[in-house]
């Protein structure tokens, strides 16, 4: 076990007040847990479409638990209620923006409607925050699509903690 430490929130009005089943968090759980990320969530909530809560819980998984890794679902489309986005680049210190771009070309992929993703990537000290979408099945595209690089990033992103980066690092 690599010892990377992940925090999944889904953010879901409905499923904060228990009216419906967070399948997306549940498939973000199994992909990383396996090869080749093989993290531990250590995190895992549901919260509503609400601005405040969303920075709130990010502030405190980067800063107070020092997670390497926290993975959104939700609340990136058009819907006016959809604000993962804004609330993630409010907490950013550096946007990683080759992650969202790799992730809407996967989603363009399977669809038209992966161009309207507002999704968005980037660093809080040294936690990577991504936002992924709302649905299992646009969770397992957009999370397979990034994962041979992810092992990578976290491992980068988590040595500027330690001060002790990977050999043969890039970045």
């Amino acid at each position: 076990m690599s010892g990377r430490m992940v925090g999944i929130l889904t953010i879901s009005t409905m499923g904060a007040a228990g009216q419906r089943e967070d399948t997306s968090g549940e498939a973000i759980r199994e992909l990383v847990e396996a090869e080749p990320l093989a993290a531990t969530v250590v995190e895992r909530a549901i919260v509503s479409d609400d601005r405040d809560a969303i920075e709130r819980t990010l502030r405190a998984w980067a800063d107070e638990r020092h997670l390497d890794l926290i993975l959104t679902t939700g609340g990136t489309g058009l819907s006016p209620t959809d604000i993962t986005p804004e609330a993630t680049r409010a907490v950013l210190d550096r946007e990683a923006p080759g992650i969202a771009e790799a992730m809407r070309a996967e989603s363009l992929r399977h669809t038209p409607f992966g161009m309207l993703s507002r999704a968005t990537a980037g660093m809080r000290g040294a936690t990577l925050i991504i936002n992924l979408p709302g649905s299992p099945k646009g969770v397992r595209e957009c999370l397979t699509a990034i994962m041979p690089a992810l092992p990578h990033a976290v491992d980068i992103a988590s040595a500027q903690q330690t001060g002790h980066g990977p050999a043969g690092g890039q970045g």
